[in-house]
């Protein structure tokens, strides 16, 4: 996990963005299936810090596009705003397991960047680890930086904080972590994560440090039928988890994304429910805020993930599109196409132009042939559709 030498930094990649979808749009294949000795690319996280730099986070997946074998938690960084971009580095590598499911966030106290991720041996599959037949199991770490990504510590294993002895699966996120703004709880890092088990089939839940990430705390579990998740702070004080829905039985299925609140800091969340307003095609997705209530505007939060037809779920993974909130996530009435084509997973992020920005994974005949780094402006999301 060595720092990129200065040198490094300066020769940044410098992508020429593709004409986008109408002023003020642009985006550019940020990862390639195929880079650096990399099968594939997959599992975005896009954080931007205090600073103004802007970290790209995914997986470089050594010698296939699945979840299992020989997998690399890698990175990107720029310093102005996206528009070029250092080389890849490598965050954490060990040959041949698999280390992946970036979660980021930034503690606005310190400005220590955490970086919860996973770890599984590579000859366990994701059945075998959904199921708990494999030799090993899902195991969680934690790394950090203290200079904007361009260095980060080794690894620390925080996983009898973080996850139940009969918990199969888990996985932080995919995506961000946030930080808790106002209230009783103003400081806290919440990391929305999954699992699975005999108990609770598979089921999201948070994991919650009060001082920088030195301690770790589980969440209630949220069930049944919640994968992976994304949280945002209200702005009336609760948090609301955003979860995948998914089930051994797809019982509890619904073809819409669930929702569940919290109103103590993430310790015990509602039971889930589904939202009629955003379809889940069973993938991923980003949700995040993009501004609070005040100076005479409303606060902002966003939403991204495949949106086919609801009358198509569980559908294809295709069509990505961001949606605008502007009632703390009960209505999503402004919605815009990002891509028509295959896509998949995504991470949204504020830019430090204001610009939003979008990580997400797409290609022209499958999703997995790019991660793109698209830019756009709120008036271009609001401009839909």
């Amino acid at each position: 996990m060595a720092a990129l030498s200065r040198r490094e930094l300066l020769v940044a990649v410098a992508p020429s963005f593709a004409a986008g979808q109408g002023r003020g749009f642009e985006e550019v294949a940020l990862y390639r299936a195929g880079d650096g000795g990399y099968h594939t690319f997959r599992i975005p996280a896009l954080l931007t810090v205090s600073s103004g730099t802007v970290l790209a986070f995914c997986e470089g997946r050594r010698f296939s596009r699945g979840d299992s074998g020989e997998i690399d938690l890698v990175s990107k960084r720029s310093e102005d705003g996206g528009l070029t971009w250092s080389p890849l580095q490598v965050v954490w590598s060990d040959p041949p397991n698999t280390c992946g499911n970036p979660c980021p966030v930034e503690d606005d106290r310190t400005g220590r960047i955490l970086l919860p991720m996973t770890w599984n041996a590579g000859t366990d599959n994701g059945r075998e680890l959904h199921l708990g037949t494999g030799v090993d199991t899902r195991r969680v770490f934690l790394a950090h930086s203290a200079d904007d990504g361009r260095s980060w510590s080794q690894a620390r294993e925080i996983t009898s904080q973080a996850k139940r002895p009969d918990w199969w699966w888990y996985a932080t996120g995919p995506g961000v972590g946030i930080q808790i703004r106002d209230g009783e709880h103003a400081g806290r890092i919440v990391i929305p994560a999954n699992h699975t088990s005999d108990v609770h089939g598979y089921a999201a839940h948070a994991i919650l440090s009060d001082d920088g990430g030195e301690n770790w705390a589980l969440s209630s579990v949220i069930s049944p039928g919640c994968n992976e998740s994304q949280v945002v702070e209200l702005s009336d004080g609760r948090l609301m988890m955003n979860c995948r829905t998914q089930s051994f039985t797809n019982r509890e299925r619904t073809g819409y994304r669930a929702v569940a609140f919290s109103s103590d800091g993430g310790e015990t969340w509602s039971a889930p429910r589904p939202d009629p307003h955003l379809g889940d095609p069973r993938v991923q997705a980003s949700l995040f805020r993009y501004s609070w209530p005040g100076s005479g505007g409303p606060g902002r939060v966003l939403f991204s993930n495949p949106s086919p037809p609801i009358s198509k779920q569980p559908g294809e993974r295709v069509r990505m599109t961001v949606q605008e909130s502007r009632d703390n996530c009960r209505t999503w009435p402004v919605s815009r196409l990002v891509h028509r084509g295959p896509a998949a997973y995504s991470s949204l992020a504020r830019l430090p132009d204001d610009r939003v920005g979008l990580l997400y994974e797409a290609g022209e005949k499958s999703p997995y042939e790019e991660i793109r780094m698209a830019r756009f402006s709120i008036d271009w999301l609001a401009a839909g559709p």
